[in-house]
């Protein structure tokens, strides 16, 4: 373990090199991480109950999150989780396909050391397999998606990525998120997925679940007014309250009415304030932070519906769903920083006390998805779908090509790489080889998770898939047919940057010979000392 580095480092560092110490015990724990989220790829992928160090419980088949939510300490591994975290932030799906695939790579590197292939001449073949992927990969496009304002068109594009995170509820929640998206992108290019949000309501149905134009927060109005039609709005991100002195002072009060009209001139000016909103047409009033007793008694007095908002994230989203300006001290606001909506109003839903602020103008660009569901777990795995459904849609208004998905692309490539390692002279033929048939990874664990005998799919998908690359598995009836004609696709930018990704990770842990580690420094390991549930410390 030490070796020559024995005397070189620092007592309690420690030192592995060679293949044995270094590179197989980075290519398993590689191994080991892409088996874990491996059971979760696909519309049948099994889902698995993660608890962080934070004793939070996540129920969901996204690797995405749980990787997030892991406590990965072997640095390889480490680094495989990093371009997971790339894609997400890059496309937002995909992630599951970069560890399928890394630890397939890494598996048959693994078997060509063993075989005594120098880890140079994997690594040439590996880089030279890539380079190919790519060219093959622009030839494959099955579709190009022509108006983004085609509701049915937009709808068939996305409905396989959401498809492969809730199966069965493809269909009503990739209408919620066309409906969603086709609002936040009139007469624009580009998605802001900022501007879609998604409100999770515990009760009712996932059926029962809506899109409204604009916001809905969770709060209730401060004043007794719950609707008010054509808005027009003021967003305060100040607390709205009677100004304090900032020094202590003492004052003698000679007599019962000095004393009420001390406080009168004060509670004047402030009436001022709020007559002057009134005034300027004022009809709703935002605030960030608090409002006193005060406030909220000239409002009424007013007919001024009022709104206490806590987060100033969500502030700022209202006066962009609104169009205000947010004004950071009080005063009578000008023309332009007023907002406007065609209506806001006080709803409950499923006892859940909502203020929907709706405006239907084309150019608002917000929108929020209101979710419906009977429990926590299942609104937030429904959220990670329509997140990813969102973002295909972001890199749809980047690239609009797609592929041929539920394998299809992956036998084609995984054939064409192989028939081009037969034209290679060098040992480096052996890597491009395995590289080809690790590509055979998605159409496998699909296979495998959907209950089929995964070797009788890889050869009835090989001698179909020849010259044609739209031959996939349908996991809806085990079938091998032309997946186009199903309106399976793969979006064409998130494959590519979650195969260069992963092979980027591949070829840079593969390069690693040695690792050296120092010294844990002293303290208490905070992730780890967290309190666990009882029970969860046997398992």
């Amino acid at each position: 373990m030490f070796g020559a580095a024995n005397g070189l480092l620092k007592e309690g560092a420690r030192h592995y090199s060679g293949l044995e110490e270094a590179m197989f015990r980075n290519i398993e724990a590689c191994q080991q991480l892409s088996q874990m989220t491996r059971s979760a790829l696909g519309p049948h992928g099994m889902n698995k109950m993660v608890i962080n160090h934070l004793d939070k419980l996540f129920v969901t088949s996204d690797a995405a999150t749980i990787i997030k939510e892991s406590d990965i300490n072997h640095p390889a591994a480490r680094m495989i989780a990093q371009a997971t975290k790339m894609q997400e932030n890059e496309c937002g799906d995909g992630t599951n396909f970069v560890i399928s695939l890394a630890g397939e790579l890494m598996v048959q590197a693994q078997s060509l050391l063993q075989m005594g292939l120098h880890p140079s001449e994997i690594l040439i073949g590996y880089e030279k397999a890539s380079k190919k992927w790519h060219e093959l990969f622009n030839d494959v496009v099955a579709y190009t998606l022509k108006d983004m304002k085609n509701h049915d068109e937009l709808k068939m594009c996305i409905k396989a990525s959401v498809a492969s995170k809730q199966f069965g509820l493809e269909d009503l929640l990739s209408e919620l998120i066309t409906e969603a998206c086709q609002h936040a992108l009139f007469k624009s290019k580009k998605l802001n997925v900022d501007n879609i949000r998604v409100q999770k309501i515990l009760g009712g149905n996932i059926h029962d679940s809506e899109v409204v134009r604009g916001m809905v927060v969770i709060r209730q109005s401060e004043t007794t007014i719950h609707r008010v039609a054509n808005a027009k709005v003021a967003v305060y991100n100040t607390n709205i309250e009677m100004n304090q002195g900032e020094t202590k002072g003492t004052v003698l009060f000679e007599s019962a009415s000095q004393l009420e009209c001390y406080s009168r001139s004060e509670e004047d000016q402030f009436e001022l304030f709020i007559k002057g909103l009134a005034e300027a047409g004022v009809n709703c009033v935002v605030c960030q932070g608090s409002m006193s007793e005060m406030a909220v008694h000239f409002f009424e007095k007013y007919k001024i519906m009022a709104i206490k908002i806590m987060s100033k994230f969500e502030l700022k989203r209202i006066a962009r769903a609104v169009g205000a300006t947010p004004i950071v001290k009080l005063g009578t606001p000008t023309p332009d920083e007023l907002g406007f909506a065609d209506e806001v109003h006080f709803k409950e839903i499923s006892s859940q006390k909502c203020i929907v602020f709706r405006r239907d103008q084309d150019e608002n660009r917000m929108a929020t998805i209101v979710l419906r569901g009977s429990t926590t777990s299942l609104l937030e795995d429904v959220e990670r779908a329509i997140d990813d459904g969102v973002n295909t849609i972001k890199c749809l208004c980047r690239d609009k090509r797609l592929v041929a998905g539920a394998g299809a692309t992956d036998i084609h490539l995984a054939k064409k790489i192989q028939d081009y390692a037969k034209t290679q002279p060098g040992l480096d033929q052996y890597a491009i080889e395995r590289f080809g048939q690790s590509l055979e990874v998605v159409p496998r664990v699909l296979s495998d998770n959907a209950g089929l005998k995964a070797e009788e799919i890889i050869a009835d998908l090989y001698s179909k898939t020849g010259d044609s690359f739209k031959f996939g598995i349908d996991v809806s009836d085990g079938k091998v047919k032309d997946v186009t004609e199903v309106g399976i696709y793969d979006c064409w930018e998130t494959k590519s940057w979650a195969f260069k990704l992963c092979v980027d990770a591949v070829l840079t842990i593969l390069k690693v010979d040695q690792i050296i580690m120092s010294k844990p420094s002293g303290g208490p390991n905070m992730s780890q000392a967290a309190k666990r549930p009882e029970g969860y410390d046997d398992l």
